[in-house]
């Protein structure tokens, strides 16, 4: 099982990177959350990892944290929930807010990540809250400075992102079209994008 990696941050594009760990390159799927966490193109990043292996694939995941791999293996663990939309659940909202949700029963803020509808929702807060900490206890959630961009059309990566996330592609480009995109990176796109999914 390979459990943390360190190496340079090859390439960039969300929900994907590539991390050249001594030559070899590793191919990690990794939420928003982590990804505002990574140094630009070039910079050194250590990842927490956890692999999945199916008939057809073996999936690797990076995690800036350890508790937003916690909470996609806890995330994983219920039925109904893949790889997917752990990653797209630890994309849309922090490992504090999740736990806070959950222990709420405030199934409306879940309904607002992308491919979660209520029943799923409901099986979450259910099926979680004897899993994860109460609020307070459950480690880091998002945050940090987002890096600099990667070259390429940033805003063209984050409607990408929030495709890779789970969003239709119409519902994608409305949520980047309403925020401000000039001068910024698709990780900072994409962060104000889903912030302002979850006001709605």
């Amino acid at each position: 099982m390979i459990g943390r990696l360190r190496g340079v941050v090859a390439e960039k594009r969300p929900p994907f990177l590539l991390l050249d760990v001594g030559g070899v390159g590793y191919e990690l799927e990794a939420p928003m959350s982590t990804f505002y966490r990574l140094p630009p193109v070039g910079g050194e990043a250590v990842l927490l990892t956890h692999l999945v292996v199916r008939d057809d694939a073996q999936q690797l995941f990076g995690f800036a944290t350890a508790a937003e791999r916690d909470l996609f293996r806890a995330l994983i663990r219920v039925s109904g929930v893949g790889a997917k939309m752990a990653l797209a659940i630890l994309s849309g909202i922090s490992a504090e807010a999740f736990a806070r949700c959950v222990h709420e029963g405030d199934s409306a803020a879940l309904v607002r990540l992308p491919g979660i509808g209520r029943k799923t929702a409901e099986r979450l807060i259910v099926e979680m809250r004897d899993r994860i900490a109460p609020p307070g206890e459950a480690g880091e959630g998002a945050g940090g400075e987002a890096p600099a961009a990667a070259p390429g059309d940033p805003v063209a990566d984050a409607v990408s992102a929030l495709v890779a996330l789970g969003y239709r592609p119409a519902e994608a480009s409305r949520m980047v079209d309403a925020v401000e995109t000039d001068g910024r990176s698709s990780e900072e796109i994409i962060r104000l994008a889903l912030q302002a999914a979850l006001r709605r």
